[in-house]
C-alpha cells in the first residue's frame, strides 16, 4: 500500500469521528430534562395486605409475615359500569376458566319423590260406646282384623234401664189398646204420645229396630238386647269381654273403614312451592309390587315438625282390595304442575352471600358486572329469576368467585377513592 492510499484512509476516518461527535451533542442538547421519578406512571391509591384485603395502609409496608402490600390503583382492571365491574384480559379469562351461559325461557318442572306412611282416614274410624250401662252378656265379634258391615249384631247386653224402659213400653202398649175406643180425643192422643215417648227412648238407647218390632208383637220384655256397628269396616280394637261391666265410657269397638286411606308424607321446604291441593300422586309399595296406586294431595299442614324441618303433607288414596295396611311404608311421586315461560339460569351461577343473590353478567368479553337478582324455584339444575336479568343475557357458571372477589376489591377502591376526593 502506498502512501497516497493511507493518507487517504486516515481522513475518512477523522471525518467519521468528528461527524459523531457533532450527532450526539445536538442529540443531548435537544433531550428533554427529566427528574428522579418518572412522572407519567400512575400513583397507587393505597396498599392492601396480601393475607386481608380489609387492611390497607397508605404507604408501603409489610405483613407479620414479611409480604409486601399490593398497591392499589385508580381504574386498575376495572372500566367503566356499575360498581365492582370487572375487567379482565382474555388471557386470565381463559387461565382462571370463565365459562358463560345464557339466561333463557324454560318450562320448569318438578317432580317430588318422598317417602310416606300408610294411616287410617280419620273421617272413617268408629268408635262404639254403651248408652246406657250394664253387663255384657254375649259377644258376637270377638276378635280384632274381622269386618263388619252396617247393622251387624256386636254383642248384647244386660241393662236394668233397658229393661225398665221396655216394661214402659208394653204397658203404654196395652194402655193404648185399652183407651183406643174412647169417646175422648184427649185420652186417645195422650195414649199415642206415651207409646211413642217410651219408644223413642229406646232408639235412644240404641236399640235395635228389629227388637222394637218384635217387643210390639210379643208385648215381652227381653233381658239382653243387641247392639249393632254403626259402620262397616274392620274392628282394630275391642275394649270389653263378656260379663264385664261397662258404662258410657268404655269403648266397646273401634271400627276403621280401609276403603280409602289416607298417606302421611313429609315435604322439605325447598319443595313446597312446587306443590298445593289437588296434585296427582303416584305410590308404590313393596307388599304389591308392580302396581301403582293413584291418589290426590288432599290437605298441607300448617305447620312445621321441629325436629326435621319437614312438612307434612296428606294424601288420599283409594283401597278397594285392602291391599294397602296402615303403617305401610310407601315410595311417593309427586308430579308438581310447571311453570311456564320462567327466566332461568343455571343454579351454579348463583352467588349466595349473606342476603343478597346476585349474578355476573358479560356485558364485553372480558368485562363482567355483578347483578343482584331475585330468585324462584330451582328444577334439574336450573334456578327461576324472578327480577334481575332478561333472557339471552351471558351469566358467569363458573370462576364467578373469582370474579366476586375481584370485583369486591374493585368497588372497595371506588369507593376509598370517592371518600379521598
Amino acid at each position: 500500500m502506498n502512501n497516497k492510499t493511507i493518507t487517504f484512509l486516515l481522513l475518512v476516518i477523522l471525518a467519521a469521528a468528528a461527524g459523531g461527535y457533532w450527532l450526539g451533542t445536538r442529540s443531548i442538547a435537544n433531550a428533554p430534562i427529566t427528574t428522579g421519578s418518572a412522572t407519567n406512571e400512575p400513583q397507587p391509591l393505597f396498599y392492601r395486605n396480601p393475607m386481608n384485603p380489609e387492611i390497607t395502609s397508605d404507604v408501603p409496608a409489610q405483613d407479620e409475615m414479611g409480604m409486601d402490600y399490593i398497591p392499589v390503583f385508580a381504574n386498575n382492571g376495572s372500566s367503566n359500569g356499575p360498581a365492582g365491574t370487572v375487567q379482565i384480559d382474555p388471557v386470565t379469562v381463559q387461565s382462571i376458566g370463565v365459562r358463560t351461559a345464557k339466561a333463557e325461557r324454560r318450562s320448569m318442572a318438578q317432580i317430588i319423590q318422598a317417602v310416606g306412611r300408610i294411616d287410617y282416614d280419620e273421617q272413617r274410624l268408629v268408635q262404639l260406646h254403651p248408652k246406657t250401662e250394664g253387663w255384657i252378656e254375649k259377644m258376637f265379634i270377638e276378635k280384632t282384623g274381622e269386618a263388619v258391615r252396617i247393622d251387624t249384631i256386636l254383642l248384647s247386653l244386660y241393662s236394668p234401664q233397658l229393661v225398665s224402659t221396655q216394661q214402659e213400653f208394653v204397658l203404654a202398649l196395652k194402655n193404648l189398646k185399652t183407651l183406643s175406643a174412647s169417646p175422648f180425643d184427649d185420652v186417645r192422643t195422650g195414649a199415642e204420645a206415651l207409646v211413642q215417648t217410651t219408644e223413642d227412648r229406646l232408639r235412644l238407647f240404641d236399640v235395635p229396630d228389629h227388637q222394637i218390632e218384635d217387643l210390639k208383637k210379643t208385648l215381652t220384655v227381653r233381658k239382653d238386647l243387641h247392639i249393632h256397628s254403626p259402620a262397616k269396616g274392620i274392628v282394630i280394637k275391642i275394649g270389653a269381654r263378656e260379663g264385664q261391666y261397662v258404662t258410657p265410657q268404655t269403648e266397646l269397638y273401634s271400627i276403621a273403614d280401609l276403603s280409602k286411606v289416607w298417606v302421611l308424607v313429609d315435604i322439605y321446604e325447598d319443595d313446597l312451592p312446587w306443590i298445593k291441593i289437588g296434585d296427582q300422586t303416584r305410590m308404590t309399595v313393596a307388599a304389591v309390587p308392580g302396581h301403582t296406586f293413584v291418589g290426590t294431595l288432599a290437605y298441607i299442614y300448617p305447620y312445621a315438625e321441629s325436629r326435621t324441618r319437614t312438612i307434612k303433607v296428606r294424601m288420599e288414596f283409594d283401597n278397594p282390595d285392602l291391599l294397602l295396611k296402615p303403617d305401610m311404608f310407601a315410595d311417593i311421586t309427586i308430579k308438581a304442575d310447571a311453570i311456564a315461560d320462567a327466566i332461568a339460569v343455571p343454579s351454579e351461577a348463583i352467588i349466595r352471600s349473606g342476603t343478597r343473590q346476585q349474578v355476573f353478567i358479560q356485558r364485553a368479553p372480558g368485562k363482567f358486572e355483578p347483578r343482584e337478582v331475585s330468585l324462584g324455584v330451582s328444577s334439574d339444575g336450573w334456578t327461576q329469576i324472578r327480577d334481575g336479568i332478561e333472557a339471552g343475557e351471558k351469566v358467569v357458571v363458573s370462576a364467578q368467585f373469582l370474579i366476586d372477589s375481584e370485583s369486591k376489591l374493585r368497588e372497595a377502591a371506588a369507593k376509598m377513592q370517592e371518600a379521598r376526593q
